[in-house]
């Protein structure tokens, strides 16, 4: 996969890049809807694949919190299970598809900074969605819930790409 070849500088002297180079995308690179080519992941495919799953991730927690709710729970741990059930999934796809590059890992020191992101934004979504609760009623906190994940969401692209997936 990794080869050498030659090129010339300036003054007709061969000298040699140890860069990747991919035979197969000789051709392809000039075309950029190609999927061939490999191409670094930017601040708008970063967001795009983080909202992308962050949909998903946003109906399996909503998901939980109406149906809890609505069995009899109290928002504030309905709404706590919801954010663990879409954390689960968020957290590996995020770290595998969304912020996956040589500057990032999925390890122990990662889990331990989505943990404390993830205490910050339930404590955050909780006493808010309660708020809501007590002030208007379970029905006004469901529909609240997407706004308030969405203030939520930005802070979490930012804490997840610049400092959780780090290595």
């Amino acid at each position: 996969m990794f080869q050498q070849r030659g090129l010339q500088d300036s003054n007709g002297a061969r000298c040699y890049d140890a860069e990747p180079f991919f035979e197969r995308d000789r051709d392809a690179a000039s075309r950029p809807d190609d999927p061939r080519v490999i191409r670094p992941m930017t601040l708008g495919r970063h967001a795009r694949h983080y909202l992308l799953i962050g949909g998903v991730q946003w109906l399996v927690d909503w998901g939980v919190l109406v149906g809890l709710s609505h069995w009899g729970m109290a928002i504030e741990p309905a709404n706590v299970a919801g954010r663990i059930a879409g954390a689960l999934l968020g957290y590996w796809l995020n770290g595998k598809l969304t912020f996956a590059g040589d500057e990032t890992a999925i390890g122990r020191t990662q889990l331990l900074r989505f943990v404390l992101m993830w205490l910050g934004t339930t404590t955050v979504s909780t006493w808010s969605l309660g708020a809501i609760d007590n002030l208007a009623g379970l029905k006004w906190a469901w529909l609240a819930k997407p706004g308030v994940e969405a203030v939520l969401g930005v802070v979490g692209f930012l804490l997840s790409r610049h400092w959780v997936y780090r290595k």
